[in-house]
């Protein structure tokens, strides 16, 4: 039996995207754009074609990215940020409801989001998973939404 695959491939060529990005732990989320914005640059992405959205922290995420979602004016968003963990329970809280937050913007809206969120135990996790020993999430994220996008275009043709 023959069956058809369908994949998305990882070009942005003529492709529109916003990045959501917390100023909270800048010191990470900066790399993480910077992880993001190589990414899509590599994939031809125009940097003209990248619209950066600074909010307060990563709660605050989910609700600026469902806002552009449904805005209708972009092919693919990325949120970035770091939520590092302290001695109280907010830590569970927030990366909870930003996940959550997230998950539910793209079963609404359908459009490609990348999640580029750091859930770390220590500053020195976060730093390692924003582009020193594993990788940068949010090229990754970036990387994400790139193939995503192609591959809802190929399902919606």
């Amino acid at each position: 039996m023959k069956y058809k695959v369908y994949q998305g491939n990882i070009d942005g060529k003529g492709k529109k995207l916003a990045i959501v990005i917390s100023r909270f732990n800048n010191f990470i989320s900066k790399n993480l754009l910077e992880g993001a914005i190589d990414c899509l640059v590599r994939h031809n992405v125009e940097e003209k074609d990248i619209e950066v959205y600074y909010v307060p922290g990563s709660f605050e995420i989910p609700q600026t990215a469902n806002i552009l979602a449904k805005a209708d004016k972009y092919d693919g968003i990325v949120c970035l940020g770091a939520v590092i963990r302290g001695e109280t329970p907010h830590f569970d809280y927030v990366s909870s409801e930003v996940s959550k937050g997230i998950a539910k913007i793209t079963l609404d809206t359908n459009v490609p989001v990348g999640f580029g969120i750091i859930t770390a135990d220590s500053t020195e996790q976060a730093i390692d998973r924003a582009g020193t020993k594993s990788g940068n999430k949010g090229y990754s994220a970036s990387e994400t939404v790139l193939e995503l996008m192609n591959l809802f275009s190929k399902m919606n043709s």
